[in-house]
């Protein structure tokens, strides 16, 4: 009789490297583990010299990225003038992850908030104070918001690939459901 070794698979000790990227035309935040960022491009700055701007800091970021997770397109009001540049750039963020061999996530809005407060419609400022009671993270001054929402999907993508930064209730577990994940096989090796 013939035996077949079995191999043996040993989870890498190491934490992936996740980015959080709460993307904005104005000020788009920023977030690894433990610590957030801003990027807010000068006053004036529009068009395609505003978006390269972004994109250029943008890949600061996530070079050596394990996984990439940005938050999706939010369809409420307010937005509409800027849709198409919003829209471009999330694009731009997805086609730079793909050139350089990073998986991204999508997390819609409603997730993200789910994820932090419990509640898919969790207001912005009840997500900051579960950045900073649940991680210990202070996210102030301008940006703020995006620093918090940037956060918590840095926690939701890590949270995914299986290294939770915290305890999360599962009321609030149920937000990673609802976002497009990428194969991790191999991510955390």
């Amino acid at each position: 009789m013939t035996t077949v070794a079995t191999p043996t698979v040993v989870q890498s000790t190491t934490v992936p490297k996740v980015i959080g990227l709460d993307l904005s035309l104005t000020c788009t935040g920023v977030a690894g583990e433990g610590w957030t960022d801003i990027i807010r491009p000068r006053t004036g700055l529009r068009g395609h010299p505003r978006l390269a701007f972004i994109i250029e800091r943008v890949n600061d970021h996530i070079l050596g990225a394990d996984l990439v997770v940005i938050e999706g397109p939010s369809f409420g009001g307010g937005v509409a003038h800027r849709h198409e540049d919003l829209a471009g750039l999330r694009v731009m963020v997805r086609h730079a992850c793909w050139r350089r061999g990073i998986p991204y996530a999508v997390v819609p809005p409603s997730c993200r908030a789910l994820y932090a407060t419990g509640k898919g419609s969790g207001s912005k400022g009840a997500v900051r104070d579960s950045v900073r009671t649940r991680y210990g993270i202070e996210c102030d001054g301008p940006g703020r918001y995006d620093q918090a929402d940037a956060y918590i999907l840095l926690a939701m993508g890590l949270h995914h690939l299986g290294w939770p930064l915290a305890v999360v209730p599962d009321t609030h577990r149920r937000g990673l459901d609802g976002s497009q994940w990428p194969t991790t096989e191999g991510l955390a090796a």
